[in-house]
């Protein structure tokens, strides 16, 4: 029997099972993947590795990606970012309940779960639980927390081996207060590129441009990115920075998106990104939190730095 959107029989059943509570659907599923295991043959299993893009290895020197990892974390740690090692695992539903992210880019598992495609969903959850559970405040002082961690994305990213469905990230989250006149933001946007910075100088001798975009969600994303740009004259008078002029809706960032840019190689390559979301006010209720994320592609940078 072949799944059939037409088929109201199916259809049926799809309502159903989303129906369903979630442990009685798990226990269903349990169930069923069971008994499809137990006609599995030897044989049938390597053939799905030999089919499964999402399962193999990936072609870097894994020694020099741990090292990657432990400078980025290292830096990150001198400049007040708290390194976490995260579960592979999130709570189903993670990127898309708050964060305009089709759930089929996701690998949805049983159990609640999925695996892990951006640690920055996970690090905002884990502060949001903190501050809810009266464990951790983000007044007066941000909470800043920082991790590396290989994610899966199901989207398909063609043919070429070096583009695998699952890669190393290091991302950081600040989460923080309105404390008005944009001193968040701010102070955040600058922290985080004072790591990335630091790292970049450290492991391919370059430095970082940044590229601001406009985007809504902000009452004046021009009057942010102005803030932006002034207190980066003061705290990093070195660091080339642009603003594209004109605002531009985008369903993920708020008020400003950033791209990092280096040259490596003779080239100028986008190397990460981040900008400002509203995670923390929707998980928490409130319009007063404010958080920052970005992230890097670890990957990316291994090889770049073979290259050169």
């Amino acid at each position: 029997m072949k799944w059939s959107e037409a088929d109201a029989d199916l259809q049926a059943v799809k309502r159903f099972l989303a129906d369903m509570s979630g442990s009685d659907l798990n226990t269903l599923l349990l169930d069923v993947f069971q008994e499809k295991i137990q006609r599995t043959k030897a044989s049938e299993l390597l053939k799905r590795y030999d089919l499964n893009r999402f399962v193999r290895p990936a072609s870097l020197d894994p020694v020099a990606l741990k090292k990657l990892e432990l400078l980025a974390l290292s830096i990150a740690g001198a400049n007040k970012f708290t390194p976490l090692q995260l579960s592979p695992a999130a709570p189903l539903g993670s990127c898309s309940v708050v964060a305009a992210v089709d759930q089929n880019k996701v690998i949805s598992a049983l159990r609640g779960t999925e695996i892990a495609s951006d640690p920055t969903n996970a690090l905002a959850l884990h502060m949001a639980s903190l501050l809810k559970s009266g464990q951790m405040s983000n007044d007066p002082d941000d909470i800043r927390f920082c991790t590396t961690h290989r994610v899966v994305r199901a989207q398909h990213f063609g043919n070429n081996p070096r583009l695998l469905p699952h890669f190393h990230l290091f991302c950081m989250v600040t989460s923080g207060k309105d404390k008005g006149s944009y001193e968040f933001e701010a102070s955040s946007f600058w922290e985080h590129i004072a790591v990335y910075k630091e790292l970049f100088q450290a492991h391919l001798q370059t430095d970082v441009s940044v590229k601001l975009q406009l985007r809504g969600g902000y009452k004046n994303p021009e009057d942010l990115a102005a803030a932006i740009v002034r207190h980066g004259e003061k705290a990093a008078p070195a660091t080339a920075i642009e603003s594209v002029p004109g605002i531009s809706d985008n369903a993920y960032y708020n008020g400003v998106q950033f791209t990092l840019t280096i040259s490596a190689g003779g080239q100028s390559q986008a190397i990460g990104d981040g900008g400002f979301v509203n995670w923390t006010q929707t998980l928490l209720g409130s319009k007063k939190e404010r958080l920052l994320i970005s992230g890097i592609g670890l990957d990316r940078l291994v090889n770049v730095a073979a290259m050169s």
